[in-house]
């Protein structure tokens, strides 16, 4: 078969066009709002998306202390941490998380769906989390999504 010239597609760094959105999260499933997030920062909502290149827009995320999820999560889900020393391995559940911070929240389950590399550290940090109503992006003029 001749190739009827289908060329490869690839983005410049130049060329990516870089929006900033605003998504309300209150009352929104934990999982299924992460994986909008990811998509969004990663640009796979794009028609011009380049898997090695970071072509993905800004999310402003609001209301997250307000963020539901399904089932018995909030007292089975654990969240580990570890000092380095021995036998200090720290285990909260998602209902404790949620008290002290449900930035980290939201932050870690989105940072499970994006590349673990240097390009995944570059798209969570387009990713902003506000727990109250107010946030200090006014400037950038964010478009609201509704997911």
């Amino acid at each position: 078969m001749v190739n009827v010239g289908l060329k490869t597609f690839n983005v410049k760094k130049e060329e990516i066009k870089r929006k900033w959105f605003l998504i309300n999260a209150e009352g929104k499933i934990l999982g299924r709002l992460s994986t909008e997030i990811a998509k969004i920062l990663r640009g796979k909502n794009k028609p011009i998306f380049t898997p090695h290149v970071d072509c993905g827009d800004y999310v402003i995320v609001i209301n997250v202390d307000k963020i539901k999820v399904t089932g018995d999560k909030m007292n089975k889900k654990k969240y580990y941490r570890h000092s380095g020393y021995i036998g200090n391995l720290k285990v909260k559940n998602l209902e404790e998380m949620m008290k002290k911070s449900p930035e980290l929240v939201l932050r870690s389950s989105v940072k499970g769906m994006i590349p673990h590399n240097i390009l995944g550290r570059k798209v969570i940090k387009k990713l902003k989390i506000y727990a109250g109503e107010n946030h200090p992006h006014g400037a950038q003029n964010p478009e609201k999504i509704e997911i």
